[in-house]
């Protein structure tokens, strides 16, 4: 018997690092859908000029995913301004591109607080709401990095791997429960975090298409959400391979030289950002050293 699919209008939703890229084209999905859209950023000027864009009831408030009071405070701002939570989609995340051995202490720490502990918090906060009311979703923002390792991003790989995991241990918790958990793992998606790589050896999808997928696990829910879709049968696939066939087929594929042969003109402008300011709605992790310095240094020694 198919299932019946959820409608979404009225439904609060809050969204981490809903200023830009993935978070902003999940807002702009859910508010067309007749939700009540609460993006949490910790760029709140860049915020409001987002909420103010998508009209309907959407509204900005400051988050830094990383600080738990501060996430604390976002969720009590979105109930008080909103109402009761019914999702949240936990989507900040940064990713600096460096070969991991030249990679910052600093950087290491960040991408861990924003891409795993800010999904914790958020994820065990949510559970802390809906719980009582026996009710919601919680969609967390992986990536297939979480299902595939990936030369050049070794502490971003981690973290996504982390949020796999993490997403379904807590959908087994909430097993017997109303409360839905999707963990979304899209390939390169064409937003200022992933400028310059991948586009040579992928084809990235669109932060549209990623958007159009969490509203289906929403209306229709499911935990393993791939973006593309076909994703889905190369993961399984692989994992039916012995561990040398796999290696061998991602090589021929380019994908393991999707984060290491990168544009760093058109990677500058992100990468400066997320030294200096923010990554997908969060502070910044300065590299340290040069990624081109370093695949330079690397070409010469080999």
């Amino acid at each position: 018997m198919a299932k019946e699919r959820r409608q979404l209008d009225g439904k609060v939703v809050a969204i981490t690092g809903g200023a830009r890229g993935i978070g902003k084209a999940t807002a702009a999905a859910l508010v067309r859908r007749g939700c009540r859209v609460a993006i949490g950023d910790v760029d709140l000027a860049l915020a409001e000029e987002t909420a103010a864009g998508l009209g309907g009831e959407a509204v900005a408030l400051a988050l830094d995913v990383s600080d738990r009071s501060s996430f604390e405070a976002f969720l009590d701002q979105v109930e008080r301004r909103l109402g009761p939570l019914d999702v949240i989609v936990n989507n900040a995340g940064i990713m600096p591109v460096t070969p991991f051995a030249r990679e910052s202490e600093e950087s290491i720490h960040r991408q861990i607080a924003i891409n795993l502990i800010g999904v914790i918090h958020g994820t065990q906060l949510a559970m802390r709401l809906m719980m009582p009311r026996n009710s919601g979703h919680i969609v967390n923002i992986a990536s297939l990095a979480g299902k595939v390792p990936t030369p050049g991003i070794a502490t971003y790989s981690a973290t996504k791997h982390a949020v796999v995991g993490l997403s379904d241990a807590v959908r087994q918790e909430l097993r017997g429960r109303s409360i839905e958990v999707s963990c979304v793992m899209p390939t390169v998606v064409n937003t200022e975090l992933t400028a310059g790589v991948g586009q040579k050896w992928v084809k990235p999808v669109e932060a549209t298409d990623v958007a159009a997928s969490i509203v289906g696990a929403l209306e229709l829910p499911h935990f393993d959400v791939f973006v593309p879709r076909s994703n889905s049968a190369l993961i399984r696939a692989g994992a039916l391979m012995p561990r040398a066939a796999a290696e061998a087929m991602a090589r021929a594929m380019g994908t393991d030289k999707l984060m290491t042969e990168v544009d760093q003109a058109a990677r500058a402008k992100y990468e400066e950002r997320v030294t200096h300011s923010g990554g997908e709605g969060e502070r910044g992790v300065p590299a340290e050293a040069d990624v081109g310095e370093i695949q330079a240094e690397d070409r010469a020694i080999n």
